[in-house]
């Protein structure tokens, strides 16, 4: 499985981006799909993920919920992360990452940076 992320970039406190997340076979063959992310000296940690491939139940951090959107489109294989109303705690590296029958695939981080 390969993932190919884009999307990330430079936004002020308040705006908008979108990540894509391109994976090399259909969605709805995952266990599960997801968002990650890291911010310097802190671990990995799960933004969003939906459950049973493209159009099962979703789940989101605390910390994102309601300005954060995942969603999967099987017809372009790519898994999105619609994210509204950015903070600069949102500032970190964002990776996507997929699990098929146990094991976790990931994707290159790419970089979101919220200015205050």
């Amino acid at each position: 499985v390969q993932l190919q992320a884009c999307g990330g970039g430079l936004v002020q406190a308040g705006g908008s981006l979108t990540l894509s997340c391109i994976a090399s076979g259909s969605i709805f063959t995952f266990n599960a799909i997801a968002w990650y992310r890291q911010a310097p000296g802190k671990q990995r940690e799960l933004v969003a993920r939906i459950i049973s491939g493209g159009g099962g139940n979703t789940n989101y951090a605390d910390s994102v919920k309601g300005r954060f959107t995942i969603s999967g489109d099987n017809a372009k294989n790519t898994v999105y992360l619609q994210m509204n109303s950015l903070k600069p705690e949102d500032t970190a590296v964002h990776y996507c990452a997929v699990v098929r029958g146990g094991t976790t695939y990931w994707g290159q981080g790419t970089q979101v940076t919220v200015s205050s």
